[in-house]
Parts: structure tokens; sequence; C-alpha cells
């Protein structure tokens, strides 16, 4: 069974996509902010991180940029779910090394289709 982390400072999302990939069979652990994300990655080795971009302590962008230039993490799939949609949100995270961009609001299956695109 494969590990998500899902990383956001809305409680509401986390616990949505909680439930949609604990349905569709996938264990889930969640975060609510960028430092607690990368003490949650260190403690859980997640098969994928599901990140949003803009938190409060410590933004997704910072958090993706860690995990990719550290030797450990850096081949875990980082995908950034947020409410940016303009083109240079796209370029800034595509940059700072994430894998997949989307926007939220979200349906279920396509949360799904995404998780399972880069596992």
């Amino acid at each position: 069974m494969s590990t998500i982390l899902v990383v956001d400072d809305e409680s509401t999302i986390r616990d949505l996509a909680q439930m949609i990939l604990e349905d569709a069979g996938y264990r889930v652990v969640l975060a609510q902010n960028g430092k607690e994300a990368l003490q949650k990655i260190q403690a859980e080795a997640p098969d994928l991180v599901l990140l949003d971009m803009v938190m409060p302590e410590m933004s997704g962008l910072e958090v993706c940029k860690r995990l990719k230039s550290d030797p450990k993490t850096k081949l875990i799939p980082v995908v950034m779910f947020t409410v940016l949609g303009r083109d240079t949100d796209v370029e800034k995270a595509k940059q700072g090394g994430c894998d997949s961009y989307f926007v939220k609001p979200f349906t279920p299956s396509y949360l799904v289709a995404e998780v399972k695109r880069h596992l």
C-alpha cells in the first residue's frame, strides 16, 4: 500500500483529500505546514507528497526545493495543488522541482488519477 503525505494548512482540504485517497486504497499521512511536512517525510518516508503551495511558516515551494535537493528524498514525487493558477505560479513550482501541479478545487477522480500517474 502506497503512503501519500497530504500537506495543506486548511483542515477541510486535508480531510477531503484523506477521505478520497483512503477510499482509493492509499495510506494517508497529514501535515498542516511545511515544517511539519519535512518532519513527517523523515518519519514516514511517503511514496508521494501532495503539497499546497501557500502555507504559513514554510511555503510548499520551499519544502519542494528542500526535498529535491536532498539525495534521500529527491526521488519522491511532489505534486503541488494550490489556488494559484497563473502561468507564473506554475513556472515557479516547476523551477522548484515539483513533478506536477494542479489547481484547487479538484474532483475526486482527478486527484486519484494524478496520484496514480506518479506512483
